[in-house]
């Protein structure tokens, strides 16, 4: 399912707040925004041991799953 970033966004604070509670999702938060992040840099570190077949199957099971 393709959402819009608006509904990431809003999915995830739900997410924080359900799992974290109001305060202490916001104090996450404020930690994300001042820590520098580059999302390709960490995507690329994420799977740098993983061959392009781990990957498929990887994406195939969780497509069964989900």
């Amino acid at each position: 399912m393709n959402y819009t970033d608006t509904e990431i966004k809003t999915m995830g604070i739900e997410a924080l707040i359900t799992k974290l509670g109001e305060v202490e999702a916001g104090r996450f938060i404020s930690l994300i925004i001042r820590e520098p992040f580059d999302y390709t840099i960490r995507q690329r570190n994420l799977w740098e041991n993983k061959s392009v077949e781990d990957l498929s199957k990887l994406a195939m099971a969780s497509r069964i799953e989900g």
